[in-house]
């Protein structure tokens, strides 16, 4: 707690000496950003249609709620249990995954940092770091791994043409504090971002803390009028209590309470997590150039849990190069990449001792387990962008990828041994994309691409810790067409997109006990879409504007096939998957200083078993915000924010577990309670150098 009190005093010493120093003088108009979703009109690697979250959309719910913030975008559901605790699920797909999310990729300004099994940790990062979030849905992202549920790439703002020093101070519920310090430069040849955070709150249930620090420190130097490096590094440092799922009784008598053994044991988790990587762009002529990245991570994990302690380390590097030839307008446009990927994966397990620490929580005892593991992912990618005509584009897209597992059991010896060897045959992904220009503003577009997901090591194995040799990746077809067109008169904006995806070799998970899961294959899905952005602007007088939205998600997802231990379940809907999701609201800018939003968040109902025997019921969470923003003087910008989640205090379930099992007789347990009505309040300055 010094520490941290110590580094707002200095923070704010800093911000009140430039306000010392700086006289005040008449307000100068500020431009509002009102972009809420928007397709990505030239991506880096090719035309592929995608949403784009920017910096004012990742403002609405405060500088906290990553999960809220992905929920605006259809298509895309992000189910959060705690900070710590969230699963992502895009066109359905990792609905069926017990816990985190898996089946997509994500990207940190282009550096892969989902790791060796296909889990990706968004609790990482930090939100007020990023000025822009660009999600490709399902298979199409075949520069990115052709996952079946498509990629996240987060970017962080790029360095202005000036010398900035930003603070954010932001207060809340649950005794939340959260602190941004920015230093920003740039020059010709040379640009500087330097990020500091903190974080703390205690949450909403017991046993809920959290907290967090974190530096970025991001560099990008012009060599020549050929040659430019760029470094970026980051490190976190959090501590996260879990409160884990509870029982329906539980779940509607009080909330609040952590599962029984998890408050107990005072279960949390507790890691150290540093991402770096080196970028070189190589301008080898007029028409080709070169990309090359080189990466490497380091995450520490430690977690105390109520059926055993899991202590564990990974080591993670690999480059990503990419060579583009792009002439002139309206030529072809070649592509061709790789990426390689390997993480070394150290993890052990230890007795809890926590029912004889006196009340304590979490004791460390004797060794259950000791492993190491090697997983590797290389894949080649390659597209081909060919103008047809001046208003048709086709590109072709290209992914060939190859997975390995290499498991070995350090602990025991002899015929108990269970070191094993998992290597999947190459997996061949084509896609094709379609794109036809109306007039301008105004297009449509199909596309159609293949994508496949890995099951983790521990699920190839079979309850005897044997590798299992019938066990496949999921593979799966999308096809999909939509329109994306913009009306400047009316100031219309409107995207549509209809999708069908089939899903063979379903991986399904199987909790044979508290810590162990097996993995198989169990028949198909079929994944049927509806997905609506729409954004209205009004212009009501000279700086005023209203602009409603709305995003609906339909998903008309189900088994084709499934039979489960001689239970047919074909036909039922998709578990884990609301029927309908929508994201509406009313973004107000009254001139030039201030803005208010407001809007509601509602999720259909969830199937939470197979048989589609118990729902999670429906909720509608509202959310308000206003905002006030004024240019001090030349040198310095004041921003003051306040908001209410869950405005009418709704009782529901941010995430659920679908076909929870019980232990020792106790109920299953399918919940995680959402926040109850929760406040904050921010001020930010910008200081300009």
């Amino acid at each position: 707690m010094i520490r941290r009190t110590f580094f707002i005093g200095i923070i704010f010493c800093i911000s009140a000496k430039g306000l010392a120093q700086i006289q005040s003088q008449d307000s100068i108009t500020l431009l509002p950003e009102i972009t809420l979703v928007e397709p990505a009109k030239s991506q880096e690697l090719g035309n592929t249609t995608s949403s784009v979250l920017r910096a004012s959309a990742l403002q609405q719910f405060g500088p906290t709620d990553f999960a809220s913030t992905l929920n605006q975008t259809s298509g895309v559901y992000h189910l959060s249990g705690a900070l710590n605790t969230n699963r992502i699920t895009i066109r359905g797909v990792g609905a069926r995954t017990p816990f985190g999310t898996d089946k997509l990729r994500l990207y940190y300004k282009n550096i892969p940092v989902t790791n060796g099994t296909g889990v990706s940790s968004l609790e990482a990062f930090d939100l007020e770091d990023l000025y822009a979030i660009e999600i490709v849905k399902g298979p199409k992202a075949s520069a990115y791994g052709s996952a079946l549920g498509g990629a996240i790439l987060l970017k962080p703002e790029t360095p202005s043409k000036r010398s900035l020093l930003k603070n954010s101070l932001t207060l809340g519920s649950y005794q939340l504090i959260k602190d941004h310090l920015s230093f920003t430069t740039s020059a010709s040849n040379f640009a500087l971002r330097i990020n500091a955070n903190l974080m703390r709150t205690d949450g909403y249930r017991e046993n809920n803390d959290f907290e967090r620090n974190g530096f970025l420190a991001d560099a990008t130097i012009r060599l020549n009028s050929k040659n430019s490096l760029s470094l970026l590094l980051t490190h976190m440092d959090y501590f996260a209590q879990i409160p884990s799922s509870l029982n329906e009784t539980d779940f509607n008598d009080k909330p609040t309470k952590a599962a029984f053994t998890w408050a107990q044991a005072k279960g949390f988790e507790d890691n150290q997590y540093t991402l770096t990587g080196l970028n070189w762009k190589y301008n080898i002529s007029s028409a080709l150039s070169s990309e090359q990245s080189v990466f490497y991570s380091y995450l520490d994990h430690y977690e105390a849990r109520p059926f055993n302690i899991l202590d564990e380390f990974s080591n993670t590097f690999g480059w990503r190069g990419l060579l583009t030839h792009k002439s002139e307008t309206n030529k072809p446009i070649f592509r061709f990449g790789m990426e390689l990927f390997k993480d070394e994966y150290n993890w052990a397990t230890y007795e809890n001792l926590y029912e004889d620490n006196n009340g304590l929580g979490s004791l460390q005892g004797s060794r259950l387990s000791n492993n190491k593991e090697f997983r590797s992912q290389y894949f080649i990618f390659s597209q081909a962008q060919f103008p047809v005509t001046p208003s048709f584009l086709a590109q072709l897209n290209l992914n060939l990828n190859r997975t390995t597992y290499d498991f070995r059991d350090l602990f025991n010896s002899g015929s108990n041994n269970t070191s094993a060897q998992k290597k999947f045959d190459w997996i061949f992904m084509p896609g094709i994309d379609l794109s036809y220009t109306l007039s301008k503003g105004k297009r449509i577009y199909a596309n159609i691409s293949r994508g496949f997901s890995n099951p983790g090591l521990e699920e190839t194995l079979t309850p005897d810790g044997l590798i299992n040799p019938d066990l496949e990746q999921e593979k799966g077809w999308q096809y999909e067409v939509g329109t994306q067109v913009n009306f400047p008169e009316s100031g219309w904006n409107i995207q549509l997109s209809l999708y069908r995806m089939r899903i063979k070799d379903l991986l399904i998970s199987d909790r044979i006990g508290e810590d162990q899961f097996i993995g198989r294959n169990a028949g198909s899905t079929m994944h049927n879409g509806l997905e609506l952005d729409l954004q209205k602007t009004i212009r009501l007088a000279q700086g005023k504007l209203l602009i409603p939205y709305l995003s609906y998600t339909l998903n008309d997802h189900e088994f084709q096939e499934f039979i489960d231990e001689g239970v047919d379940f074909s036909g039922n809907p998709l578990t884990g998957v609301p029927r309908q999701r929508a994201n509406a609201g009313l973004r107000a800018i009254f001139g030039a200083h201030w803005q208010w939003n407001t809007g509601i968040q509602y999720v259909d109902e969830i199937p939470l078993t197979d048989g589609n025997t118990l729902n999670s019921n429906p909720y509608s969470i509202w959310h308000t915000n206003l905002s006030y923003r004024n240019r001090i003087s030349d040198a310095l910008k004041l921003q003051i924010n306040a908001g209410v989640n869950n405005l009418f205090n709704e009782h529901y379930a941010q995430s659920v577990l679908i076909n929870a099992t019980s232990f020792g007789g106790s109920l299953p347990r399918y919940f995680y309670p959402g926040n109850n009505r929760n406040f904050y309040a921010g001020i930010s300055l910008e200081w300009s150098l």
